[in-house]
């Protein structure tokens, strides 16, 4: 029986179990994202994990020759949330970009953002942003920053339709197009032919 909870439980829970929701997330991400390569027949693709996120990024996606640092952000369908932080090594990757993910109270993944360029531009744009700066102060009550870190505000992020445009956006139109035999395995670059299954690669 499925449980119900008023507003402000809802909102507790959220915050106060951030870090479970956030790897749930991550894993209903990455399994949705696999699945839909193999829809298309892009079965090469891989996923590695950070295991924590000192270099700014999450996850590892390789794909034909294309690499992606992703940073993952979660936050709740509806939420006050108006920035996020951006670890600046994130910027020193070619690929780096974040990925903002918001969720409903089922954890389902309902919107996506984007901010980064195409493949092989790294995040450079990062730098440019606003410091962060710690949420107490010392004795006197002035607030360091905290070095490494930049706030992004989600105007710079771009919505995203759907896990199409996110795949467009992080492996490119050019590996997306790019052929796969009939049984779906990589055929080395060859041209598609016949009709195409999958909206995510468009015949030549």
């Amino acid at each position: 029986m499925i449980q119900t909870l008023s507003e402000e439980d809802l909102r507790r829970r959220h915050a106060e179990n951030s870090v479970l929701r956030e790897t749930i997330v991550e894993h209903l991400f990455v399994g949705d994202l696999l699945r839909r390569l193999w829809q298309c027949g892009i079965l090469d693709a891989e996923v590695l994990k950070s295991e924590f996120d000192a270099g700014g990024y999450d996850l590892v996606l390789t794909c034909r020759g294309v690499t992606r640092h992703i940073q993952l952000k979660v936050t709740r369908v509806g939420g006050a949330r108006s920035k996020i932080n951006v670890n600046l090594r994130l910027s020193e990757k070619p690929s780096g970009c974040v990925v903002w993910i918001a969720v409903d109270d089922e954890l389902n993944l309902k919107k996506y953002r984007w901010f980064g360029n195409e493949p092989g531009r790294p995040l450079s744009q990062v730098a440019e942003m606003g410091a962060v700066k710690h949420t107490k102060g010392d004795a006197k009550g002035i607030k360091a920053v905290r070095l490494g870190q930049r706030s992004v505000k989600a105007g710079v992020f771009t919505p995203v339709e759907n896990l199409d445009d996110l795949l467009h956006r992080l492996l490119g139109s050019e590996i997306l197009t790019v052929a796969h035999a009939s049984r779906g395995h990589y055929s080395g670059g060859n041209s598609l032919s016949g009709e195409c299954p999958c909206p995510l690669i468009s015949p030549p």
